[in-house]
């Protein structure tokens, strides 16, 4: 036997007219006339078979099958609106495309997207972490909205410039600085590199010799490498993990500018404010 299935549009009205009180107000609330709405409890009677409902005076009064429909009718009211709910919850408003340079990565992703995520909510992201040159070109070709890099030159037409870190010497906690009677090992990305040639740059002019002794692509790597004493390092102190050191016995460097590259001229308003964030976040870890 086949059993009929139930119109949920139908159910609404019972539902409603029950809660109402008054099948007329039940009409007025869903937009319909009172002939739509008897047509409704017609056709629900000739779903489930007996009347749901009774005259009771100049009312109406539920059945016992009635009353037994309609707390079933609730839930699955219920079900089919919460469904729907879930689903809306699923959808984005738009996909935002943002990108970071690695050093950055750890400690400010995670304020600000915690902080994007509570204003839009329906926005999906799409983080990159990589190097500065990748990162540019992302931007330049549009399959990046927006990139915090550090500064290198870059003839960007849409960049904000945002602050300024110092750069630091880098080495582990327990090993001195190799004899200047050897050349000094350096632990770099691979070039080009705007850290690498700050290094090699203030090296040279100090006169002091260096060699590449390892290179990293990633950050991580580079203080393992570092950690295990294969050589010294430069980059900021974003990050820096506690086994490692500043070191203030070689040269002095220059600080670091960061910046902040749009791909259009005038930016969507999530984009924006995105943007704000990243400021806000840098200003109070930086400044």
């Amino acid at each position: 036997m086949r059993l009929p299935t139930f119109d949920l549009d139908v159910l609404r009205t019972f539902v409603l007219g029950i809660d109402l009180r008054s099948f007329a107000k039940a009409a007025d609330r869903l937009g319909r006339s009172t002939s739509a709405i008897s047509a409704h409890l017609k056709k629900l009677e000739e779903q489930v078979g007996t009347p749901v409902l009774n005259k009771s005076g100049r009312g109406l009064a539920l059945t016992p099958v009635g009353e037994a429909l309609l707390g079933h009718a609730r839930r699955l009211l219920e079900l089919n609106d919460s469904i729907f709910d879930a689903l809306n919850q699923t959808r984005t408003e738009g996909t935002l495309r943002l990108g970071v340079q690695e050093d950055f990565g750890e400690w400010v992703l995670s304020d600000v997207l915690r902080r994007f995520a509570l204003l839009y909510p329906m926005i999906s992201l799409e983080v990159r972490i990589a190097r500065n040159a990748e990162l540019l070109t992302l931007v330049d070709s549009g399959n990046l909205d927006l990139a915090l890099t550090w500064a290198t030159g870059h003839a960007s037409p849409y960049v904000t410039p945002l602050g300024q870190t110092p750069m630091h010497w880098i080495g582990p906690h327990d090993q001195p600085i190799p004899s200047r009677k050897v050349p000094l090992p350096l632990v770099m990305f691979d070039a080009p590199c705007v850290l690498r040639s700050a290094a090699t740059e203030a090296l040279d002019r100090a006169g002091i010799a260096w060699r590449v002794a390892l290179t990293s692509p990633s950050v991580g790597g580079i203080w393992a490498a570092v950690d295990a004493g294969l050589g010294v390092t430069l980059r900021t102190s974003m990050g820096l993990p506690g086994h490692l050191r500043v070191l203030e016995e070689l040269p002095s460097v220059p600080s670091l500018a960061y910046e902040l590259h749009r791909n259009r001229q005038q930016p969507t308003e999530p984009v924006a404010q995105l943007a704000t964030l990243i400021r806000e976040s840098l200003e109070r870890h930086l400044l």
